[in-house]
């Protein structure tokens, strides 16, 4: 089975910066996507930002400038650096990969559990 687990989640005033990490874990052989999602409250889940394996990103038009997703592929780590942060940025962050294990050939997708950043002074 494979288990991802986001951290970095806070509070924190508007303008000011959080990064975010999702590290994957099991019988892992291969990472294509490690994508970033959030949810505000009382809306839908959205993609904020995405990364492929050969480094290419992609961002939402309302975070373009202000966040920056990274990996560290041998560490089956994703980051995402948010800075000048707004209210609007509020919600629950999930990490989604896109993952080979050693079970089969093929890839799956893999949710983790989700961190909360508020941004409100």
């Amino acid at each position: 089975q494979v288990h991802l687990v986001e951290s970095g989640g806070d509070l924190v005033q508007p303008g000011g910066s959080l990064r975010l990490s999702c590290v994957a874990s099991g019988r892992i052989t291969d990472i294509r996507a490690m994508n970033w999602y959030r949810q505000p409250p009382g809306r839908l889940r959205e993609l904020v930002a995405a990364s492929t394996a050969h480094g290419v990103t992609d961002y939402v038009d309302s975070v373009k400038g202000r966040f920056t997703v990274s990996r560290d592929n041998a560490k089956k780590t994703a980051f995402l650096q948010m800075n000048n942060l707004k209210p609007e940025d509020t919600g629950v962050y999930y990490c989604h990969f896109n993952v080979q294990t050693e079970l089969n050939s093929g890839y799956s997708l893999f949710w983790g559990q989700g961190t909360q950043v508020t941004v409100s002074s």
